[in-house]
């Protein structure tokens, strides 16, 4: 049909879909009701799929056409390389899809209005199309300049942008190709036509040293100075403890004191006292009290909930607050007072707190330890060590004792321990990768994590039963579809879960036990992490899944997570005559805020730490192409699948690759079989591998199997 007819058509057809009394059909229904033969229901189709395609009608799961809902729903838009993207809605439990042709000029990040036009039918999601964009996510972005001719264009180093931005020639302000750039967006596109934008800085070339972690630090929006409003009210921070900041507060400087940390930290938020009595263990928990120099509203405060959090990069820290705080008057520095919020527990013998106070406090540390020399002495009894720090040998010993009674309660009710090693980059003085290693828990680290652990869980419950507004560490319980697809994914390894209803953080924990020191271990581990809701912080107390804890929040460290810092202006308002009507209110207005961003900044350093890593990692293993490693098949994919070396590098092996045999992905068994030779890759699997690519744009790292090392019995079902 013509263009004249194409467009009466539709008109009529939306008249028919405004009328109320006809309800959503299915194409032969429409059929039957206009009259339309047989032979012409093509046509038809083709003015629903038109007028389905421009967003003015909808497509139910069951294949019925109606009228569009004159509802909207808001959120955040994630683009795609590809084209497509997802909104994520608050509130609902999966993003919605966006084809490509409905994404309007939505860019990675805005916020967006949409229509659902299809809704979420068992695996499928529900699919929508963007009406309008509430706000932009992005003013500016950091990428790689490339000139062309008299023009050229900006390849955004975020991922989830799919276009290149255009910079006509007046607007590249002196940058060459290689050279890392911000770029001003001054236009977002249209279909079929770039985003423009305006060179603003100039980073460096992107193979200068320290360029590569400044890119990052520059598209997540990092500071690494602060504002001068910061730096004025820092001139009226002092540099130590006076006597009359100490009034009114416990005196604790008496008890023998310590803190344990990392041998490199600086910004020391956590000191440990411990005594035992007549079978009765007296733990206390010291924290910085950093509420006393951070007042709400203050300069120093409003940049602290700007930054949400510190963030820890490869080869730098960016704090939340000034060195002069964390690393000065609010660190709990060895041999000097200062103040602090304690948190004092009485525990039995079977690890239950029978009594505890929480108060303001001036404390003193005796001796600054680190994790490996602590863990030295309770686990190795290392002589020179134990020598070296005799008068506290036997408080380490008690904190042993203790910690294994707290670990072995909360193994009881149900806690989840996923005990994945964490990545050591050594970087030599330009940033370039020397050595990438493993890096394990020790005993001495697990301790530090159940005192603290212990604190958060004897503050949340104190406060909850206070009714009062406050901030929780809560952790959903999963989805039951995803359980139920864990579940038959691990029945091929000889593995269950019981899901009846909801499932039992117990029932999780039982698994990750039975698969301890079994080659399936770190596979299923992470798949069963990859199941899991992400930690948030919330105003309402709905429990913590993953600790199997019905009070949990974040109290142990002000100088680098806002939420603790929070929290601790409550408790002092509770401590120091109650909470008033007033207060009650101011808090209930501004929580809920809070608790929102927190979430987001601490995604948002999660997500440029992790990318650091992979860059670090692809940097290193750039200079070892060619070369055979040791690995563990950690993740499948239609393409092909995921290698992770013992340093915890991981990369890929493209399907194309495996060239002894065509190959197939079972998606139910989630294994690559070979077509005519019936070899197997599954997940969990040990393969040597050769390294062949980097991708330094997409930090991507390819690998190509070059021996496949004979599996040890694992109790694996076969899938044939």
């Amino acid at each position: 049909m013509d263009a004249d007819q194409l467009k009466q058509r539709k008109e009529m057809m939306l008249s028919l879909f405004r009328d109320k009394q006809y309800r959503p059909m299915k194409l032969k229904e429409l059929a039957s009701l206009l009259d339309v033969p047989r032979e012409k229901r093509g046509e038809l189709q083709e003015v629903l799929d038109t007028l389905l395609s421009e967003g003015k009608i909808s497509l139910s799961n069951r294949g019925k056409y109606g009228p569009l809902s004159a509802e909207t729903v808001t959120g955040v838009y994630t683009g795609n390389q590809k084209g497509f993207g997802f909104v994520r809605v608050e509130g609902r439990e999966r993003d919605i899809f966006v084809a490509e042709e409905f994404t309007h000029d939505a860019f990675h990040g805005d916020t967006v209005e949409l229509v659902i036009t299809r809704e979420e039918d068992g695996e499928k999601r529900a699919e929508g199309h963007i009406v309008r964009v509430v706000s932009r996510g992005f003013t500016q972005l950091v990428g790689t300049f490339e000139q062309v001719r008299q023009f050229g264009f900006v390849i955004p180093d975020n991922k989830f942008i799919d276009r290149d931005i255009f910079v006509d020639q007046v607007h590249i302000h002196g940058a060459v190709t290689g050279h890392k750039v911000v770029v001003k967006l001054t236009s977002y596109g249209a279909p079929g036509k770039n985003p423009e934008g305006e060179i603003v800085e100039i980073l460096g070339h992107m193979d200068d040293p320290g360029v590569d972690i400044l890119s990052v630090v520059k598209a997540y929006g990092f500071s690494e100075d602060f504002p001068d409003d910061v730096k004025e009210q820092l001139k009226t921070i002092p540099s130590k403890v006076e006597s009359g900041e100490i009034a009114g507060r416990m005196d604790l400087r008496h008890l023998q004191t310590v803190t344990i940390d990392g041998e490199d930290a600086k910004d020391l938020d956590d000191a440990i006292t411990l005594t035992k009595t007549d079978g009765v263990y007296h733990l206390g928990v010291h924290i910085a009290d950093v509420s006393h120099y951070v007042k709400e509203g203050s300069p120093l405060d409003r940049e602290a909930l700007r930054r949400g959090t510190s963030v820890y990069l490869v080869d730098r820290v960016i704090p939340m607050l000034p060195h002069q705080l964390s690393n000065g008057i609010c660190s709990l520095n060895e041999g000097v007072d200062r103040l602090a919020f304690s948190c004092l527990m009485d525990i039995d013998e079977e690890g239950k707190i029978i009594a505890h106070r929480i108060g303001e406090s001036v404390i003193c540390v005796d001796r600054r330890m680190s994790y490996t020399g602590v863990n030295k002495i309770i686990e190795h009894h290392d002589i020179v060590e134990s020598e070296k720090y005799a008068d506290f040998v036997p408080m380490f010993t008690l904190m042993k004792e203790l910690s294994e009674k707290l670990r072995a309660r909360r193994r009881e009710r149900g806690s989840i321990d996923f005990d994945f090693p964490e990545s050591k980059i050594i970087l030599d003085r330009d940033g370039v990768p020397l050595e990438i290693k493993p890096y394990e828990r020790n005993s001495a680290t697990k301790l530090i994590e159940d005192f603290m652990l212990m604190a958060n869980e004897t503050v949340a419950e104190t406060y909850f039963w206070q009714e009062i507004p406050f901030l929780y560490r809560t952790h959903d319980t999963p989805d039951r579809e995803k359980m139920i697809k864990l579940v038959a994914l691990i029945n091929n390894f000889g593995y269950h879960i019981r899901v009846n209803g909801d499932v039992h953080p117990k029932e999780v924990q039982k698994l990750l036990s039975k698969i301890e020191d079994s080659p399936e271990e770190a596979m299923i581990s992470r798949l069963t992490l990859r199941s899991m809701k992400r930690a948030r912080y919330s105003t309402d107390c709905t429990g913590h899944f993953g600790l199997a804890a019905r009070y949990y929040t974040h109290f142990t460290s002000p100088i680098r997570r806002y939420p603790d810092l929070q929290i601790h202006r409550i408790m002092k308002a509770c401590l120091h005559g109650g909470m008033s009507g007033r207060q009650i209110e101011h808090y209930e207005r501004i929580l809920p805020e809070v608790a929102e961003k927190t979430s987001h900044t601490e995604r948002q350093a999660d997500e440029a730490e992790r990318e650091t890593d992979k860059m670090k990692k692809c940097q290193y293993m750039e200079s070892r192409i060619g070369r055979c490693f040791d690995g563990v098949v950690s993740g499948m994919s239609d393409y092909g699948m995921y290698v992770e070396l013992e340093n915890t590098v991981e990369g890929f092996v493209h399907i194309s690759n495996l060239e002894d045999d065509f190959y197939d992905y079972d998606r139910d068994a989630m294994e690559m079989v070979g077509y005519r030779t019936g070899n197997r890759y599954r997940l969990g699997q040990h393969v040597r591998v050769k390294t062949v690519g980097v991708d330094r744009y997409l930090n991507t790292v390819e690998f190509v199997i070059v021996k496949q090392k004979k599996r040890k019995k694992s109790g694996i079902k076969s899938s044939r």
